[in-house]
């Protein structure tokens, strides 16, 4: 299908989350023809009608085109509005919260990033850093994995070394993981105040220079045969202790 302007997202949660979170504008919903108007799409119509979006039935052939994991919707979009770096840090003051920033280093994984994307706003995390280069964008492909997260989450790129050094000169301490002998055990590490976390690329993981930035390196204990967690997972659960850590939830 021709995309004249911006891109196309897909599936039901990734629409309508575009459509609520309203931080790009929306030109044009398409729907199956088939699909009947019920559950998440009866929410994804509602909310169209209400700003006047304009809504077209096509085939699924049609919706196909865009991508195979429709679910019988595709919603035409500006591309992604990233964020400087001190946008994150005014949001956290508005929120009169101490930082709490997550930093991704050259992931390439858009279900990774994804899943990272959704566990980050679901814990309040004030912002994303993503590389400026050789790393996953914030792509129609992430905000389908993060399930309409992305919408929601303020996120920046940017040079990540130099990055880090004005998040320390705010007085955020920067914590990478890694699964090195040189890491500290994560529970032994104060996840309390300014924070922010740094997960490494799938197999590679943190690069030297990023990693020689952060204050320090935490680890996650490991009982099982498996020698790591992926990237996701282990970023995900660092998320939630240093989410616990903080008494994100109290708040709640």
């Amino acid at each position: 299908m021709a995309n004249s302007k911006g891109e196309w997202l897909y599936g039901r949660n990734a629409v309508y989350e575009a459509l609520i979170a309203r931080r790009r504008p929306a030109y044009r919903l398409i729907i199956s023809e088939t699909a009947q108007p019920k559950g998440r799409l009866a929410d994804i119509l509602r909310v169209a009608k209400q700003t006047d979006l304009p809504i077209e039935k096509v085939s699924k052939g049609a919706l196909n085109q865009i991508h195979p994991a429709h679910q019988g919707v595709a919603l035409q979009v500006d591309p992604y509005p990233y964020q400087q770096i001190e946008d994150l840090l005014l949001y956290a003051a508005e929120k009169k919260r101490a930082p709490f920033i997550l930093i991704l280093d050259i992931l390439q994984d858009p279900q990774n990033v994804g899943a990272l994307l959704r566990t980050a706003e679901g814990v309040g995390v004030h912002g994303i850093i993503l590389p400026l280069r050789e790393s996953v964008e914030i792509t129609p492909a992430v905000v389908n994995a993060s399930a309409g997260a992305s919408e929601h989450l303020l996120i920046a790129r940017s040079n990540l070394a130099q990055a880090i050094e004005i998040l320390k000169q705010r007085g955020i301490w920067v914590v990478g993981l890694e699964d090195t002998p040189a890491a500290q055990p994560i529970d032994q590490i104060s996840l309390k105040g300014a924070i922010a976390l740094v997960v490494g690329g799938e197999g590679s993981g943190i690069r030297p220079l990023v990693r020689r930035s952060c204050d320090l390196l935490a680890r996650l204990p490991m009982k099982g045969k498996i020698h790591s967690y992926n990237a996701a997972v282990a970023g995900s659960i660092a998320l939630f202790l240093a989410a616990l850590a903080r008494r994100e939830f109290d708040s709640s």
